[in-house]
């Protein structure tokens, strides 16, 4: 209560710090006449809960930029902070550590192993983590059931449709409870009823668990399932908009 007898105003809530940060990066191959400027300059921040949604034409920098945000890279030049951590000071081990436990990933061409199972699949992570296996089957049983998929952990790849071989994919990306995840193309294989399961499934992940996920996509009605979207070009960012959604939008 303040001294005139009226309510104190509320503190102004601190602003929360971005997960990722992005500053001045640059990725250049090759030297003299074959030099190639992949990326120039980027600057990037994404807030813990963002589902970005990342365009552009072949040649645009944005895979690039995802190797990088991805550990799976270096920049030539620039910062990348994640969580606060620089990310060039990391040794190769401690990228490892990160990779494995705070990242999942998830590609266009799913990357099962072809005679394991799902549940077998899921539970790749966890066996690099050093789990216990009945540890890691409950974990792996219940990431599949999180993507509609019990009652098929015994099933391999080829017994799957392609929209439930991308659900085991994505079982394995979240089964070790990320702050991220990294989808490349997640439905380039697929058709746009399946296309739009698998949209459904990431955007309920992004707003049920609150996980951080950056998609790259070149199809636009894929994209309007993110909240922002950044297009890349000429390997700068040419814009970084958060469109507006109508009430009522299913995405």
């Amino acid at each position: 209560m303040s001294a005139a007898g009226h309510p104190a105003p509320a503190a102004a809530a601190a602003p929360v710090p971005p997960l990722i940060s992005l500053r001045g990066v640059t990725k250049i191959y090759g030297t003299g006449d074959a030099e190639v400027r992949a990326l120039s300059g980027i600057d990037l921040d994404i807030a813990p809960g963002d589902f970005v949604a990342i365009m552009g034409p072949s040649g645009s920098g944005k895979s690039t930029a995802m190797n990088i945000l991805g550990f799976l890279d270096k920049p030539s030049s620039g910062t990348y902070f994640f969580s606060g951590a620089e990310v060039e000071h990391l040794g190769r081990n401690q990228l490892a550590l990160l990779r494995r436990n705070f990242l999942g990933f998830v590609f266009q061409g799913y990357n099962l192993l072809a005679r394991t199972t799902a549940l077998e699949n899921v539970e790749l992570p966890l066996i690099y983590q050093g789990m216990a296996r009945a540890e890691r089957r409950q974990l792996a049983r219940d990431a599949l059931a999180r993507v509609g998929l019990t009652g098929r952990e015994d099933h391999q790849p080829s017994e799957l449709s392609g929209g439930q071989q991308q659900r085991v994919a994505i079982a394995r990306a979240i089964v070790t409870n990320p702050n991220v995840i990294l989808a490349d193309e997640p439905t380039g294989n697929l058709d746009t009823a399946r296309s739009h399961e698998i949209m459904e499934l990431l955007t309920e992940l992004n707003r049920r668990d609150g996980i951080t996920i950056l998609m790259v996509t070149h199809e636009p009605d894929m994209a309007e399932y993110a909240d922002r979207l950044v297009h890349f070009l000429d390997g700068r960012i040419a814009s970084d908009e958060r469109p507006r959604k109508e009430a009522g939008d299913a995405v």
